[in-house]
């Protein structure tokens, strides 16, 4: 077993892999399961927040996951179908922080209440079957729509809306090639419905293939809101040298997103890809020159918030295509040879992208007129 994290300000992102491929599935799981918990009891000041777990075949791997989860440390979990590159079967990125008193699902400190949620399924509210006798979700775009109002729903009891509050989502697409278009459509329209426009703001997004065990299911979404954030605290990166607005080419979402606290600032970058600033995809089939151009967007956008790449606390890296990862690796390894990630095979939404990158930046500020995380 193997496991890397960052650590600033009591706030990990650990990444856990497994070291020897040819074990079963089984005993990678068994071996996962007990790096994690000795992790938790090695950290007793860390309360788990949010949890992902990368699958290589979750038809087969998610019930035994979803049963080996059963009496460990609870937290809002994430699985989704993006084979680790490594040759392994299961990854695990872990986000846990000090401090935070949990409150019926969300947690609280410093005034401030953080939610996050994990692996929402269409109809989550009601058992997946349903699908069969409601025709209208068995496409992505309604699939979409009732994710964001089957969020919606969890937020309202802790009075947050997803236009004020949200943060950032992950959405995991089946047959990402096919399906993409209904996606974007579902959230353009969503979000037009509650008053999310090119004239207000989006949230930070990424979009990408996954899946889930059940072949009903095409989307299923992760998602991060925050309640108690005042006037100013949430700034949206564009990058505009590098990259376009996304709205320019019919889709919703952010660049990126930082949120600034007393102590610290958290940055979300999306989904980045080798795009430039009029939406065109740069160094058309060439895997390293595509890497290198992600990494330059990626870093413009940190620039924007003040941050570096060496503020990276964590980063996950998508490829379409798997005999490109040995290449990928040397190229990161170059460039950011401390780099915490974990590389998926994930396609993107548009085929001549090779590689993307998410991440989240964690930088050291002192802003005492606001709460610390």
């Amino acid at each position: 077993m193997r496991i890397t994290y960052n650590h600033k300000l009591s706030e990990y992102h650990t990444i856990f892999h497994i070291d020897d491929p040819t074990l079963s599935y089984a005993e990678q799981l068994d071996t996962l399961i007990a790096a994690y918990n000795n992790w938790l009891t090695e950290h007793e000041g860390q309360t788990p927040l949010f949890r992902r777990f990368f699958l290589s075949d979750a038809a087969n791997q998610q019930p035994a996951l979803e049963q080996a989860l059963d009496g460990v440390t609870f937290c809002a979990t994430s699985i989704v179908q993006q084979p680790p590159l490594d040759g392994t079967k299961i990854a695990l990125w872990l986000w846990s922080a000090s401090d935070m008193e949990p409150l019926q699902g969300c947690f609280t400190h410093n005034g401030l209440t953080h939610y996050w949620m994990g692996g929402c399924i269409p109809y989550s509210r009601a058992d997946i079957s349903s699908l069969d006798a409601h025709p209208r979700v068995t496409d992505s775009e309604h699939q979409m729509r009732d994710l964001f109002d089957a969020w919606r729903c969890e937020l309202k009891p802790m009075d947050m809306t997803i236009a004020d509050n949200g943060i950032r989502t992950w959405i995991f697409v089946r047959d990402v090639d096919v399906n993409y278009h209904g996606v974007v459509e579902g959230r353009r329209k969503y979000f037009a419905r509650i008053g999310l426009t090119p004239k207000t703001h989006f949230l930070a997004s990424t979009g990408i293939e996954g899946r889930h065990a059940l072949p009903e299911v095409l989307v299923q979404m992760d998602g991060y809101a925050v309640r108690g954030l005042q006037p100013g605290q949430v700034q949206y990166l564009y990058a505009k040298d590098h990259l376009n607005p996304t709205y320019e080419y019919g889709v919703t979402f952010e660049r990126g997103t930082a949120v600034t606290y007393g102590d610290r600032r958290h940055v979300f970058i999306s989904g980045t890809a080798s795009i430039d600033d009029k939406g065109r995809v740069v160094h058309e089939g060439d895997i390293r020159l595509q890497t290198l151009r992600m990494l330059e967007n990626i870093r413009a956008l940190l620039a924007e918030a003040d941050c570096t790449m060496t503020d990276i606390a964590m980063a996950i890296v998508y490829l379409r295509d798997t005999a490109d990862a040995a290449l990928v690796r040397s190229v990161l390894a170059g460039e950011l040879p401390q780099l915490n990630y974990v590389l998926v095979l994930a396609p993107v939404c548009r085929p001549k992208w090779l590689v993307e990158m998410e991440c989240i930046a964690v930088k050291a500020v002192s802003k005492t007129e606001l709460p610390n995380f």
